[in-house]
């Protein structure tokens, strides 16, 4: 299979990246991190998770992100919604699209959400009910399809049939997600495989972590194999490698100067996404976990200064 000519780069940076900031991050800061992504190109932008603040702080502020958003056209801003409350909550802010969460592990269903797989895919029967009624669409993210801390490796035809069960819910999407980075080209071409028997590849996304490096070259095996849409976090957040458990987030830079480079159209600016992990790695306080963005720091900085940014 050839490589897409263009590919959608769906952005996680604001809610798989912040909230594992242990520095608090203002809504202002949030929603100004959004808005100067959506003004670089990018359709898809996770803006916020509607979660327990006892369990997630970061994710605190989620309805008022979504009611400050100034919120551009053409551009969706999806959310994630553990439960119905959660789903409540994110409709009533006014999101159009609402993200859910299994495991292709039952360990790590079962140690993240105290439940087995089938039963974490029953407890969303009642949000994909009320998201069809609400014209709301739905998004699947499906956790260790390589390998997984507890279990080892996945069984690839595990990973299928979990895909298959969140397409057959009514998911329009569903992404495969490395979620501890162990995976290589190899485990990707292998799992995307076995996951394309069951799943046509327009339906699927790959959301690979780059915690042993290899999250780029497992996007190159995933383009070759078809897949048009990658996760990829704004500066990498979420994968800092000076944080505790630190998950490797693939940074959005990044895999924009891969693609770039191999002539896949996104209509996304990669100036104005280096810019915007400047933003807000500024706040931070410390340097953005990409390699390009470092590397492009002065350029982009001095452009802004010209510009009077």
């Amino acid at each position: 299979m050839t490589q897409p000519s263009r590919v959608r780069i769906y952005e996680v940076g604001p809610r798989d990246g912040l909230q594992n900031e242990a520095k608090t991050v203002p809504t202002e800061v949030k929603v100004a991190l959004i808005e100067r992504l959506a003004a670089a190109g990018l359709r898809k932008i996770e803006a916020t998770s509607f979660v327990s603040p006892k369990w997630v702080p970061q994710m605190a502020d989620s309805a008022e992100v979504m009611t400050t958003l100034t919120r551009k056209p053409g551009v969706d801003y999806p959310v994630l919604t553990p439960n119905v409350k959660g789903f409540e909550a994110a409709r009533d802010a006014g999101a159009t699209e609402v993200a859910i969460f299994g495991a292709a592990s039952e360990s790590f269903s079962q140690k993240n959400i105290n439940c087995s797989v089938t039963e974490s895919l029953a407890r969303f029967q009642p949000v994909m009910a009320q998201a069809a009624a609400a014209n709301i669409a739905v998004r699947g993210y499906v956790s260790c399809v390589v390998g997984c801390p507890y279990e080892g490796r996945i069984d690839p035809k595990v990973v299928a049939d979990v895909v298959a069960r969140m397409i057959d819910m009514g998911c329009y999407e569903v992404s495969l997600g490395d979620t501890i980075g162990v995976g290589t080209p190899k485990d990707i071409r292998d799992m995307l495989r076995i996951v394309q028997d069951r799943v046509p590849v327009a339906k699927l996304a790959l959301h690979c972590h780059d915690t042993y490096g290899q999250a780029l070259a497992n996007i190159l095996a995933g383009l070759e194999m078809g897949i048009a849409v990658i996760d990829s976090s704004v500066a990498g957040l979420g994968g800092c490698p000076y944080a505790a458990g630190a998950s490797g987030n693939v940074a959005t830079e990044d895999v924009l100067y891969m693609l770039n480079g191999l002539g896949i159209e996104t209509g996304v600016d990669l100036d104005k996404i280096i810019a915007a992990a400047w933003y807000i790695s500024d706040f931070l306080g410390r340097e953005p976990a990409s390699k390009v963005a470092v590397a492009l720091r002065d350029n982009i900085r001095h452009d802004n200064i010209s510009k009077g940014l």
